[in-house]
Formats: structure tokens, C-alpha cells, sequence
């Protein structure tokens, strides 16, 4: 069953009608240190329907984080296992540790209507992009490549060899978001939820996704038809 592991409020029930599509699929990128599961994780307590994505990683865990609600924490022999399998809708290798997301997890919630919200690498984000996926894609920036040190600084559980490591990759990751449908600078966190938040919303009020719930309620006819 998927459930909502990160809001301790209790989620809005929203109207029937609005659960007969299929949810959607919101995938947030950004460089090691740029806030986005903190983002994501705000976005998923302030908002109803939307469930955030556990990823499965063979990184140890830091001393915060739960098994089962931060990530899946698995061997690397687990993990080829599922790769081998094909369980992922996508996986990579980030950092010297894999990470991916099973599809089964994604499957069972957007099939009930509800939206997902993934923070995955720009590995994995491009995969479902060019498998023509049809999710939208978020990036998150840093204000600036000292800002992202600072914040990485802030993490005692990393070796200075894995901080330089996620700043060398965060180059190559921010020329990456050129291909992202939005890109939110994560300067003032306040405001940077607010603008992820304002994404997701309007995202939620496409014509084509209220048309696909609606349609049938106003006899609005196919494009093209009448």
C-alpha cells in the first residue's frame, strides 16, 4: 500500500472525481547540498495527494535517517538483484554508491490518483525522461557554488574526500538543468518552497489533466471533434 511516510498533519480528502486519474509524476533534481529532500518533504506536508518517493541506495545511512522512510538502505549484492530483475524505473550510480527507485512504489500510487514527488539525480531524471515519461521535471540550484560548500561543510557525517567529490559533480549536474522543465534557485528557503509549491499547483491545473477528469462532466468534445 503506498503510504504518506514524511506528514505528521492529517492529509486533506479530496473530491472523488479528482481520483480517476492517473497522478502525477514530479521529479526534483539539484547538486548534493541544494535542499531539495528538505524541499520535497516541506512540499509533501503542506500539500494533499502528493506522496513522496522512497529510493533504494546502497549508501550507509547517516545518523538521522530511517530505514523505510528516508531511503531503502540495501547491500550492493541486493541491489544488482533488483537491477537484474528490472524492478527500477530508474537507477544509477552517484557518488560511488547506487540509488533507484522501484517501480512497483511509483506504479501503486500514481494508479490511485495520487501524485508522486521524486528527488533523484540527473542520471536517473534523464532516464525517464528519454523514456518519454510523462513527469515533470524540477531543478534545484544553489545560490552559488560557495554557498553549496558552506551548506555541504554543515554535514559532519561526510569525509572531506566526499565533500570535494560532490563539488566536483556539482558542475556537471547544474549544466544539466538546461533541460529541466523549472529551475528554482534555493536561496531563501521560505521562497523556494513557495515557488516549488506554486510549480506543483499549477501543474495540477493543466487543461489537459483537468480535461482527462472533467470532460465527460461538461460533454466537452475531443480536439478537432464538432
Amino acid at each position: 500500500m503506498c503510504k504518506d511516510l514524511f506528514s505528521p498533519r492529517p492529509q486533506l480528502t479530496l473530491p472523488e472525481e479528482t481520483m480517476k486519474k492517473e497522478g502525477i509524476l514530479f521529479v526534483i533534481s539539484a547538486p548534493s547540498g541544494a535542499g531539495k529532500t528538505t524541499l520535497c518533504k516541506e512540499v509533501v506536508d503542506i500539500l494533499p495527494n502528493l506522496r513522496h518517493s522512497v529510493s533504494y541506495t546502497t549508501r550507509a545511512p547517516r545518523p538521522s535517517e530511517v530505514h523505510g522512510r528516508d531511503y531503502f538502505f540495501v547491500s550492493p549484492a541486493e541491489f544488482e538483484k533488483m537491477v537484474t530483475s528490472g524492478e527500477f524505473a530508474e537507477w544509477a550510480e552517484v557518488h560511488g554508491n547506487f540509488y533507484g527507485t522501484a517501480k512497483i512504489s511509483l506504479a501503486e500510487c500514481r494508479s490511485q490518483g495520487i501524485d508522486v514527488i521524486m528527488d533523484i539525480d540527473c542520471q536517473g531524471a534523464r532516464q525517464l525522461k528519454e523514456r518519454s515519461l510523462d513527469g515533470v521535471f524540477i531543478f534545484i540550484l544553489p545560490p552559488s557554488f560557495h554557498e553549496l560548500r558552506r551548506r555541504l561543510d554543515m554535514r559532519n557525517s561526510d569525509s572531506a574526500e566526499v565533500k570535494e567529490r560532490r563539488i566536483r559533480d556539482a558542475a556537471e549536474e547544474i549544466r544539466e538543468s538546461r533541460w529541466y522543465d523549472y529551475i528554482i534557485v534555493n536561496d531563501v528557503y521560505s521562497k523556494a518552497v513557495e515557488e516549488l509549491k506554486s510549480v506543483l499547483i499549477a501543474e495540477r491545473c493543466r487543461a489537459r489533466r483537468v480535461l482527462e477528469v472533467v470532460s465527460e462532466n461538461f460533454a466537452i468534445p475531443e480536439p478537432g471533434i464538432g
